[in-house]
């Protein structure tokens, strides 16, 4: 009898011992292929220490154009990711955002008026450009009253005395 039991403990050991086996090769090449390149991180390091003091220069620029709590820096920094994330209709984290920009006591009038500015000027010019949003917030933050451009077929009118139609 023992050496039936002995028999199936191996036979079972062989089937653990195969499963084990299995589960590491097919394990291997997933970890292999899951490192991450380091030339593509370090680049995008540097885009963000770019970014940085170019952020920094247009929050200085806000204070010296406007007047109010409008311009203070926690207010500009605050109010123009509550816009990014409004545009982009993430409005739980732009709510969340919001909450921040009221606490630090900025007017909830500016964000309106500057969502309204971006609102009259629709989508961004060059959606493949990444800091178009960003620019045109900054731009309606610093007057929200601003009208959006002519757009170019409205800018072209037919000359006097000329219908605007040809014959072929």
């Amino acid at each position: 009898m023992r050496t039936k039991e002995t028999l199936i403990w191996r036979g079972l050991l062989a089937v653990c011992a195969l499963t084990v086996a299995t589960l590491l090769i097919t394990a291997v090449p997933t970890y292999a292929q899951s490192t991450p390149d380091k030339p593509a991180e370090q680049k995008g390091a540097n885009d963000k220490r770019e970014a940085v003091p170019q952020r920094i220069d247009e929050i200085a620029e806000t204070g010296r154009l406007l007047t109010g709590p409008a311009a203070n820096p926690e207010c500009v920094w605050l109010g123009r990711r509550v816009l990014a994330r409004m545009w982009a209709d993430d409005l739980d984290t732009a709510f969340r955002h919001l909450d921040l920009y009221d606490r630090f006591g900025c007017p909830g009038g500016h964000i309106q008026a500057t969502f309204r500015c971006l609102v009259r000027q629709g989508e961004p010019a060059d959606p493949k450009a990444p800091d178009a949003l960003n620019k045109r917030i900054h731009a309606c933050w610093i007057n929200p009253s601003s009208q959006p451009p002519a757009p170019a077929a409205a800018a072209r009118t037919p000359e006097q005395g000329t219908s605007g139609t040809t014959t072929r």
